[in-house]
């Protein structure tokens, strides 16, 4: 074939046009990545929105208004990515990441701004009512100090209860203002006696007033004197809640458990993508390379698009982001798996390239929609950084897609048509003396491979035998050891206190006992962390005094995590929802492509893979958190991906059969298509689970149970799909040609004559 210069020299012009804008582009692309809060630090709370009154009744206007109060309040914080989120069932999820002052926050937000003027005999004299909307200001008195000045809407009424105040007994001539006064707990008597009273300001009134200016003052002489009172006046500003706000759910993330957490875990997925492009250069040589360059790509167009639609990243949206390179890999794989078969068939080069391509296409699609059905599933009934993750995932596998099919393609294309490839297989990774002459009409399913010995269907049994033997063991495992269920499913609150190597669990719980807030368990997770564990709820004010201490004592925040019972049981039933729903929606999909007989044996496969990642998890007394259940669906779609792609090898295999005669064509079918596939099979999954060992080993604790999940689920996803989903539709198959007395068309013509259905 005659070489093509101009082919080189457009490969060579595209790839210097994409290395060039990624170089000069990838520091701005980075840096405008939203970062969540348990990169950044930052708290995150759910709010149920609750009447004031008990007859009273929340419509969808009382959310919106409290949302949008709620949102000009976070402003007063200058918190620069706020997300506020009205949610079903009357619920406003409030984010904030990288707000320095949680506790702040956290008060500013939950306050009822309920303003108030009494005598010291605790008497309303003014209300919130009473004041001018918009109408306070922070502002210095003649010392320079701190007020805030507030307008009322009546002078004559201010004028009567000045005069009032004035008559009284020297001492007691007092107007004390209030912020959230709490009837039959707060009292003038009892605060007065406080170094720290909980009133704002208590002003000696000596005569009557005659104005509409009130100023607040005395109280914001310390050092957050100032931004106590700037807060004062963007609260009375924002109008008080019409409601009363609950929490339910929150969680808090210290900034520099956040950074530590973003430089593992980019560091250990680093690492793992480095070596899977090194495994593909030396398994595949020049397509190898190919993909490297496509892989590099598909992360960058998936920053850039995750940006674009101004997502927030987590870290299980970076593990997305990192096993996205094992989906764009695969596709990859499939490909050059194709060619590489045609090649040894005698084909040219060429031919054997387009052959490839065109018969890889539709498994390639197949496989990406089965987890694109997962992924949507899971952002539709995941929570927070779960929905993180599933954004990252769902915009994984279409960048993928385009990369991997589109631009590998396109690349491929022009290196294959320049000629250069032309007679050089071990370009390829294939040596001469495997490939034939295609004078010799030798079919791919005739080829060679290192898997012939292995007879796949005739020790179908025994694969029955040994999943049997690992669901007893798994069911006597859960019986014993049950779950260990993390506060996502049982309610409660989670306290993870960064502490210094030598201090020990013991010195811990002095400290937290010291506290009041004793836990009903306390482990050491890692050399410098210690985990509290609580049933119940700790309140705002407990969880700040927590925060406090620790921080004071070893100089990082504690990361809080708090559930209601409520919430636990709600992420239970969304879980078991997620999953059947996937499993269902799987199973319509392959039906519809392939054949029901192949849609039932994929779910129960995916069934066996869950129970042995729960088993596995009991084993160990690994804790069950809201990430487990996105680990499980992930291998939901990681597995049905690698049983699609030896189903449709089944089903191609079968347009040259035609027809059954006997089960042992059917057996014949079977390892042929399982031999055919085997070695994509293991490579697809030994690229994916490269990168997650280095997540496990190096990666951030927040995200080790996560990791630890999708390794076990991919090491039983890859034997489910071999030796159990392929197997039960032998079974099924062999069964239905027992019903039709021996014989069983595999394949009938539709009356356009083109198409062909299997039956």
């Amino acid at each position: 074939m005659k070489k093509k210069p101009s082919r080189i020299i457009s490969l060579a012009l595209i790839v210097v046009l994409l290395g060039t804008v990624i170089g000069l582009t990838y520091k701005d692309v980075v840096k405008d990545v939203n970062l969540g809060l348990d990169l950044q630090g930052g708290f995150e709370v759910l709010y149920q929105v609750e009447p004031l009154e008990k007859d009273d009744k929340i419509d969808q206007k009382d959310v919106e208004a409290t949302a949008s109060t709620l949102d000009s309040r976070v402003n007063v914080l200058g918190v620069s990515e706020p997300n506020i989120q009205i949610e079903e069932g009357n619920r406003i999820r409030v984010q904030l990441a990288g707000v320095e002052d949680q506790k702040e926050a956290r008060e500013l937000l939950s306050t009822q701004a309920e303003l108030t003027i009494r005598d010291v005999n605790d008497n309303v004299l003014l209300s919130g009512k009473d004041l001018v909307q918009g109408g306070a200001s922070q502002g210095y008195d003649d010392l320079n100090q701190p007020i805030v000045s507030l307008k009322l809407k009546d002078a004559n009424k201010f004028n009567e209860i000045t005069k009032e105040v004035s008559e009284m007994p020297q001492g007691t001539n007092l107007l004390v203002i209030w912020m959230d006064f709490e009837e039959g707990v707060d009292s003038f008597e009892k605060e007065m006696q406080s170094d720290d009273p909980k009133y704002i300001s208590a002003a000696t009134v000596d005569q009557p007033i005659n104005s509409t200016e009130v100023m607040i003052s005395g109280g914001f002489s310390d050092k957050d004197g100032l931004q106590r009172a700037q807060n004062i006046a963007a609260l009375l500003n924002s109008g008080a809640l019409p409601v009363k706000l609950d929490e339910i759910f929150s969680t808090s993330v210290g900034a520099q458990f956040g950074e530590e957490a973003l430089d593992k875990t980019v560091k250990a997925g680093a690492i793992g993508v480095i070596i899977v492009l090194l495994y593909m250069l030396v398994f595949y040589r020049v397509p190898g390379l190919i993909a490297s360059l496509t892989l590099v790509v598909y992360v960058y167009l998936t920053l850039v698009m995750f940006n674009l639609i101004s997502g927030v990243l987590t870290l299980p949206g970076i593990a997305a982001l990192i096993l996205g390179v094992g989906m764009a890999v695969d596709a990859n794989i499939i490909l050059y798996e194709r060619v590489k078969e045609e090649i040894r068939i005698g084909r040219s080069i060429k031919e054997a390239y387009k052959k490839g391509a065109s018969s890889s296409l539709w498994t390639i699609i197949d496989a990406n929609l089965t987890t694109l059905i997962a992924a949507i599933i899971l952002f539709i009934f995941g929570t927070s950084s779960v929905k993180g993750f599933a954004m990252m995932l769902l915009l994984s596998i279409l960048m993928s897609f385009v990369t991997a099919v589109f631009l590998t393609r396109v690349l491929m294309r022009l290196l294959v048509s320049s000629g250069r490839l032309d007679n050089k297989p071990g370009l390829f990774g294939l040596n001469k003396k495997h490939i034939h002459n295609i004078r010799e009409g030798v079919n791919v399913q005739d080829l060679q491979t290192v898997w012939d010995r292995l007879n796949f269907a005739e020790h179908a049994k025994k694969f029955f035998l040994l999943s049997g033997v690992i669901i007893l063991v798994g069911a006597i495992i859960l019986s014993i050891f049950k779950l260990n269920l993390g506060i996502d499913f049982t309610s409660g609150t989670r306290a993870d206190i960064v502490v210094e190597n030598s201090t020990t669990e013991e010195s811990v719980r002095e400290d937290l006992t010291t506290l009041k807030l004793e836990p009903e368990s306390l482990t050491k997770s890692g050399d410098n962390t210690v985990v509290a564990r609580y049933s119940k709820d700790l309140n705002k004010d407990q969880i700040a005094e927590l925060q406090q201490f620790f921080e004071e004592k070893y100089g990082e925040t504690p990361m809080t995590s708090t559930v209601s019972p409520v919430v636990g049981q709600e992420l239970v039933k969304n879980a078991i929802k997620a999953l059947l729903i996937a499993s269902v929606a799987i199973i319509i999909y392959v039906s519809i492509r392939f054949e029901w007989r192949m849609g039932l044996p994929a779910v129960i496969a995916l069934i066996h893979d869950v129970f042995i990642m729960i088993a596995v998890f009991s084993l160990f007394r690994l804790e069950i958190d809201i990430t487990f259940i996105a680990a499980v669906l992930t291998i939901v779609g990681y597995s049905i991906n690698d049983t699609i792609v030896t189903f449709d090898r089944i089903r191609e295999n079968n347009k040259k059969m035609k027809m059954y005669r006997s089960e042992a064509d059917i057996n014949r079918l079977i390892n042929t298509s399982l031999r055919q596939t085997m070695t994509r099979s293991l490579n697809t999954v030994l690229t994916v689970i490269i990168v997650v060992v280095f997540l496990v080993l190096m990666g951030s604790e927040s995200i080790f149970t996560f990791s630890v999940a999708l390794l076990v689920g991919l090491i039983s996803g890859v034997y489910s799909s071999l030796f159990i989903a392929i197997q039960l539709w032998g079974v099924l198959k062999k069964k239905q040609l027992r019903k039709n007395g021996g014989t069983l068309v595999v394949y009938e013509e539709k009356r356009n004559n083109k198409d062909k259905v299997l039956v």
